[in-house]
């Protein structure tokens, strides 16, 4: 069994709090929050013990610890993690500070532990068929991957003026997505947006509608369309346009029954929100995790592509601000001399 600790016992907190005690090959040992009696709620249902202390869990036995707490915590966590040797399941963003994140990632390549970041929906199965038909060049040449990611309703302003915006919190996920499909990172972005749906959004320096092109090494576009409001549900799908052919991976309705009754044609509509649609992705990712502990080959999103997408997201940030397509500049940890 691999025991593990959990930080954070807010609502992704739970979830990945009640995945990791569902797991057959996994323990909760510990669960740690600022929040005392959250901590000792999750911790309780559960059958876990409350850590008083980010220490206690550092200096005990567990194998593993997820990071779900609030993003500012993360960079800390996961350096104290590294540190102890412990591997890490961590939600994303690693930092909102580009150069924080460099620092993380650093300090990885020169003390390694395994670390997977929270893009779940490399997991999702219509997501993985679009993978394999590009990769295996089923439709060809991929010359068009276009991406859709559009919420239902807007975050509350709080969170968004500490969210590092749309482009960071939301469509960061769709440029992990993009790169994983098409093998390859792009060489520039360009990111247009709005405050259509709500005005305080664009007083709080954010958009919540935009536009991302991003040009491929390989001569590919990639397109990526985000809102934060929809009045259907939430909308989700890839579409992956090669000189042989098309895949998709279509908007996924709760249900899959169609009536139809004289003129009429009735079906299932969305999911009422994002985490409806993609929560059996968590389940999967954590598997994904727990099975290359045990020494499996178990593919997953790992710091270098959090770092990534982080780096992309952050061109298409300055894109934003200045109209202008902008260079994605990458940067890599250095690797220790041979001596």
């Amino acid at each position: 069994m691999i025991k593990f600790a959990l930080f954070g016992a807010g609502f992704i907190g739970n979830v990945h709090g009640r995945n990791i005690a569902a797991h057959p090959k996994a323990q909760l040992s510990y669960v740690f929050d600022v929040n005392q009696h959250s901590a000792q709620a999750l911790a309780s249902s559960l059958g876990a013990a409350v850590a008083h202390s980010p220490e206690e869990i550092w200096n005990s036995n567990v194998d593993a610890v997820l990071i779900a707490s609030s993003t500012n915590t993360h960079a800390d966590l996961l350096e104290a993690a590294i540190r102890a040797g412990k591997p890490v399941f961590c939600e994303k963003p690693i930092d909102l500070n580009i150069e924080r994140v460099k620092g993380v990632v650093q300090l990885a390549q020169d003390h390694p532990v395994p670390i997977l970041v929270g893009f779940s929906r490399r997991f999702d199965a219509n997501h993985l068929g679009v993978l394999e038909a590009v990769r295996s060049e089923t439709i060809g040449k991929l010359e068009i991957l276009h991406l859709t990611s559009r919420g239902p309703t807007p975050p509350p302003i709080s969170y968004v003026k500490v969210s590092g915006g749309q482009l960071r919190d939301q469509t960061i996920h769709f440029f992990d997505l993009a790169c994983w499909i098409a093998g390859e990172a792009p060489l520039e972005v360009y990111a247009s947006g709005a405050a259509l749906v709500d005005p305080a959004i664009g007083e709080a320096g954010d958009v919540d509608t935009s536009l991302v092109i991003l040009k491929m090494p390989s001569g590919a576009f990639v397109h990526i369309d985000s809102s934060r409001r929809t009045g259907y549900g939430y909308d989700e799908r890839i579409e992956a346009f090669g000189s042989q052919g098309l895949v998709e991976s279509q908007r996924k309705p709760t249900g899959e029954v169609v009536l139809y009754k004289g003129q009429q044609k009735t079906s299932n509509g969305l999911h009422a929100g994002w985490f409806e649609r993609m929560e059996p992705t968590f389940m999967l990712a954590l598997d994904a995790f727990v099975c290359s502990l045990e020494g499996q080959t178990s593919p997953y999103p790992n710091l270098l592509d959090g770092l990534q997408a982080q780096l992309i997201a952050e061109a298409a940030a300055q894109s934003l601000q200045t109209n202008r397509p902008v260079k994605v500049e990458y940067w890599l940890p250095s690797t220790p001399a041979l001596s």
